[in-house]
């Protein structure tokens, strides 16, 4: 089955319409590669606004229950680094 959703990440929002057995990280891949998305964006995780849930880039689409018009907004890693100073 194939869905229409919304991918939010580094200030881009980029409709898409997949198929929802496609693995989400995949998608990105193409996306980044057809210059959609800047090289080195690569998210492991979204948000769904949805189901207001994090969800993997690691699963598919129907794995991750999005359904059509779901927009999945990247989630920033956090800044682990420690200050010595």
């Amino acid at each position: 089955m194939f869905i229409n959703t919304t991918i939010e990440t580094n200030g881009r929002r980029i409709d898409i319409r997949i198929d929802s057995e496609q693995i989400i990280g995949q998608a990105l891949v193409v996306l980044r590669e057809s210059g959609k998305l800047p090289h080195g964006t690569m998210p492991g995780y979204f948000r769904s606004r949805l189901n207001q849930r994090p969800v993997s880039a690691y699963l598919t689409f129907a794995e991750e229950q999005i359904y059509d018009g779901d927009i999945l907004s990247m989630i920033e890693k956090e800044d682990t680094s420690i200050d010595t100073e």
